[in-house]
């Protein structure tokens, strides 16, 4: 298969290609394009398949707590994005959550968080949220407002998040909190919040252009014990930012996935469509677009599983992964509206696969940092190795 060709790099062990061509064949069986009407639904049952299949034991870290080693492969959580991405978006929406989800408990929590929630967010049984974004807080993570403030055995939350993926749905939410140890990032926790919880509320439920569950959470004198802060007071925002550099680089791996979705598509359309007493594959502007696209989708991928390759190696990818995401999230964009280009009509038609694309990939350009904030990343970074 064309789209397998790339496990043949040497980024791979022979682990990684075997996980990806299982996937691939799980996927082409059990996973249909498009989504029902009942998105929440839809995320559960899917990510009760994923953990029942065994492949959400890749998200989570810690083989005694169901997960697949004892430290998160990042190769392998890139290439199952990839791998679900390009056969559904939602799928790969599903299986991301759990990972960004519950990433600060595999890599900062306590014994007695990890066994509470990893093992039940491998089996698909427990839905994960990550609640950095605020109303006036989403690039710039300083400007959180949303309040811990301690109080005997507990720590009273008070304000809003925004943005959240799979909220209104998920079971328990790795929330970021100004508990003022220091000023600006400095002075932010994390805490586990479990769903339901008095005083937390789900304030709006987020209609977005592909549709995932999204929701502004509210609390409101929410109380939450002392034993479910995550790592040391003060030292949320460097939680937060060791989770994102994991699971960064799949952002990038999922668009990799979209956009050689896209790609094929093309590829198809190109060789059946007739025009002008031929096909629209013998016209040498559409082989030129073709080419185009197939080099960004190369060099993309290069891109990614270069950065995850230096992470698993214990490598710092600050740069990398900001590169990593960047291109394969922008690459992507310009390689979907080259297909839906392709297609004429047909590429804006709802139900169309490649008109699908083009509302899945647009979210990936902001969530877990815009492309003008791995530009500054990037910049930043090569100024200080000068």
């Amino acid at each position: 298969m064309v789209h397998l060709k790339h496990l043949e790099w040497p980024f791979f062990g022979d682990p990684h290609r075997q996980l990806a061509t299982e996937l691939d064949a799980w996927c082409a069986q059990y996973l249909h394009a498009g989504h029902g009407a009942d998105i929440d639904a839809e995320c559960r049952s899917l990510v009760k398949a994923l953990g029942e299949a065994g492949w959400l034991k890749h998200a989570i870290a810690g083989v005694a707590l169901g997960g697949a080693a004892d430290t998160i492969d990042t190769r392998a959580i890139c290439l199952l994005r990839e791998t679900l991405a390009r056969y559904n978006g939602l799928a790969d929406f599903a299986f991301a959550m759990q990972g960004l989800g519950s990433g600060a408990i595999s890599l900062a929590g306590t014994a007695a968080q990890r066994e509470r929630y990893l093992p039940r967010v491998a089996r698909g049984e427990a839905l994960a949220a990550f609640a950095l974004s605020e109303p006036e807080a989403g690039s710039d993570v300083a400007a959180m407002q949303c309040s811990a403030v301690e109080d005997g055995d507990s720590y009273v939350l008070n304000g809003e998040k925004t943005w959240i993926s799979n909220g209104g749905i998920a079971d328990f939410y790795v929330l970021f909190a100004r508990t003022g140890e220091a000023p600006g990032s400095r002075g932010i926790s994390a805490f586990i919040v479990d769903a339901g919880l008095p005083g937390f509320e789900i304030a709006e439920r987020i209609e977005v252009i592909a549709p995932h569950p999204l929701a502004r959470l509210k609390f409101s004198n929410c109380r939450v014990a002392k034993s479910q802060m995550i790592g040391a007071p003060g030292e949320g925002f460097k939680v937060a930012m060791r989770t994102l550099d994991v699971f960064r680089t799949s952002v990038a791996a999922a668009s990799l996935g979209f956009a050689r979705r896209a790609l094929q598509e093309g590829l198809q359309q190109a060789r059946e469509r007739k025009m002008f007493g031929a096909t629209l594959a013998d016209l040498p502007l559409t082989q030129a677009k073709l080419a185009d696209m197939a080099c960004t989708v190369d060099s993309s991928a290069l891109l990614v599983y270069r950065a995850a390759w230096q992470r698993d190696q214990g490598q710092n990818v600050t740069r990398e992964a900001a590169m990593a995401k960047l291109m394969a999230t922008e690459g992507a964009q310009r390689v979907i509206d080259a297909a839906v280009q392709l297609f004429g009509g047909r590429g804006v038609k709802s139900g169309e696969m490649v008109e699908s694309l083009y509302r899945e990939i647009r979210a990936l350009r902001i969530y877990e940092g815009a492309s003008e904030v791995q530009q500054l990343i990037i910049g930043r970074d090569l100024l200080k190795s000068v």
